[in-house]
């Protein structure tokens, strides 16, 4: 997407003769717009005007994360976050739900793209184009933008109006939200349709742009909502007298057979395939999110150095270790690193003892490829810190001192750097951030290319894992959940019945962290009482003189579950500028 998130200034490309004497200087079109009739009279233009359609899409690497209102991190900073964790929204107010981190999935900002998609098709055949290739590219890309835009309104709504034309000034705004089923076949519609317009690949010039793959990778993600637990019973939301926004109709096994063949559609495509540099499987795991490319990759936001704040590329500032002169916003909390499995397999257990004598060691390789812990290796420190620590490596730990007193590690709260920024937890997000920079300068020079990825194989692979435990195809499952696990240096799983199932949601847990899917995962498996009604937790490490070392855990977060957050509410003013608009249940 290098090629079409540059800042876009549409500028007039003609010149305006006055004469003296001329009353046509009344009528000067201005220098620094463009009329409709501009964009819909050039296909350069036209293709404009479709790229500025693509910052709807967002990203995930934003200073507040989706993982902080779930329980992969806790934002230190807030920022909503609290409200959304404690289960304290309401339809006036939808925390960090409402902010600019999460434009992609606020209401208002996804009408007005969807506005904006409308508004292509319903021009787009009047442009005068000479390759007629460039315009069914163009239309396959929009088809791919509006079922995204709807996607994103589905799975934190349910059922909302499906609007297909722009509407002028005097016409009525009073739309009614669109039954579940009617949504999920809108979205799997714009998605075959896309699918059907796009090419395979891309060349360099449009590199960033949807293909085939990332239209079907869209189909599967829907499909596989679809058949969940949640969108097929609404048990959940009590006597809610309209069942039908919240909930499919029709048969399950269908369902789930819907979402196999979708997943399977990505995959016979043979153009991806599980990212495998030949590294261990730490690093192989670390490049999978720092390289520009790669065969897993199925669609990818890119970034641009020179665009700094603008793009939001400072993941490494946002989530550093403050003892780096970083924010350590998103930190990691004890619940996600407790799932992170031995290397051989086994669950992590406190209780052990050899287990809580070295938590950190002999786990599954992702979990130090996405997560910073006492006594990780990281970047030189900065300048001024050096002295103090000439390798580079994170202190959680506080260390007694001959004289009764306690140092605290460089990378806490109460450390010699940067008290303000520390994080609570004991940990720093290590996963998609590039260690050759020195990201306290970020915004200014240090701001990392490293992609955001919307889909990739690994996702599809898991999706299809997931519909075959639906469909009780339970070795079909393992093939692909062990093909995942395979990559990441872990054994076979060989579960079945329901301790398969854990086993599987455990590997996508691990496998997808921070990804922008545990959020929405918990509450379609309906887990989320369970994972999110509890608190958020992190660890306290004390080294004493004669050399032991104690690991403590303690509650970092009040965390609360209500029921009404398995979707969120359509906000007040929606409801009040259109009556017509249902509610969500429990609000």
């Amino acid at each position: 997407m290098k090629n079409i998130l540059k800042s876009i200034f549409l500028v007039a490309f003609f010149a305006v003769l006055i004469g003296s004497c001329n009353d046509d200087f009344l009528n000067l079109k201005p220098l620094d717009r463009m009329s409709e009739n501009d964009v819909w009279s050039d296909p350069a233009l036209t293709e404009l005007f479709v790229n500025e359609m693509y910052r709807g899409l967002g990203h995930g690497l934003n200073e507040a994360e989706v993982g902080s209102m779930c329980d992969e991190s806790h934002f230190i900073h807030n920022y909503g976050t609290k409200q959304v964790v404690e289960s304290n929204i309401n339809p006036s107010d939808i925390g960090q739900w409402g902010s600019g981190n999460q434009i992609e999935f606020r209401w208002d900002e996804l009408y007005k793209n969807i506005r904006y998609t409308n508004m292509f098709f319903e021009n787009i055949e009047d442009v005068p184009f000479l390759d007629e290739e460039w315009r069914e590219r163009l239309k396959g890309e929009v088809h791919f933008l509006r079922s995204y835009f709807y996607h994103n309104l589905v799975r934190n709504h349910g059922g909302v109006p499906i609007i297909t034309k722009t509407f002028g000034l005097d016409d009525d705004f009073g739309v009614k939200r669109n039954t579940l089923d009617e949504c999920i076949k809108f979205i799997v519609d714009e998605a075959n349709l896309a699918a059907g317009l796009l090419p395979l690949e891309h060349n360099d010039a449009n590199i960033g742009r949807p293909t085939k793959g990332a239209a079907l990778a869209l189909k599967s993600r829907i499909l596989l909502y679809a058949a969940s637990d949640l969108f097929n019973d609404p048990s959940w939301a009590g006597a809610y007298s309209n069942p039908e926004l919240i909930s499919v109709s029709g048969d399950r096994n269908s369902k789930w057979q819907a979402a196999k063949a979708a997943a399977k559609e990505v995959m016979d495509l043979g153009i991806y395939q599980l990212h495998n540099d030949g590294s261990n499987p730490k690093d192989n795991y670390t490049n999978l999110f720092t390289v520009k490319e790669s065969p897993e990759h199925i669609f990818s936001r890119n970034f641009l150095k020179t665009r700094s704040w603008s793009d939001g590329a400072i993941t490494g500032l946002y989530n550093g270790p403050n003892g780096y002169h970083n924010w350590a916003g998103n930190t990691p909390v004890q619940e996600l690193v407790d799932d992170y499995e031995m290397i051989d397999g086994t669950p992590f257990d406190w209780n052990n003892p050899a287990h809580a004598a070295t938590p950190y060691d002999n786990r599954d390789p992702r979990f130090s490829a996405s997560i910073l812990y006492d006594g990780a290796p990281w970047r030189p420190r900065p300048s001024d810190m050096t002295a103090s620590d000439p390798v580079g490596i994170i202190s959680i730990r506080s260390v007694e001192q001959a004289d009764g007193t306690w140092a605290p590690g460089l990378d806490t709260r109460d450390g010699p750097i940067e008290t303000w920024n520390g994080g609570y937890s004991g940990y720093y997000l290590r996963k998609s951030i590039d260690p050759t920079l020195d990201s306290q300068y970020g915004p200014y020079g240090q701001n990392q290319e490293v992609p955001w990825h919307f889909f990739r194989l690994g996702e599809i692979y898991l999706n299809y894992a997931e519909a075959c435990l639906g469909l009780g195809e339970e070795a079909e499952a393992k093939t692909y959940i062990n093909m995942i696990r395979s990559r990441a240096g872990m054994p076979d799983v060989t579960e079945t019945g329901q301790a398969l199932i854990d086993r599987y949601r455990n590997e996508r847990r691990v496998e997808l962290a921070f990804e922008q899917h545990r959020y929405w995962d918990v509450r379609r498996w309906f887990t989320a009482p369970a994972e999110l009604g509890r608190n958020a937790h992190g660890i306290v490490i004390n080294e004493y003189l004669d050399g032991s070392v104690t690991y403590e855990t303690l509650s970092i977060q009040d965390r609360a579950w209500k029921d009404k957050m398995y979707l969120l509410p359509i906000l007040q003013e929606e409801v009040n500028r259109n009556p017509n608009l249902i509610q969500n249940p429990l609000y």
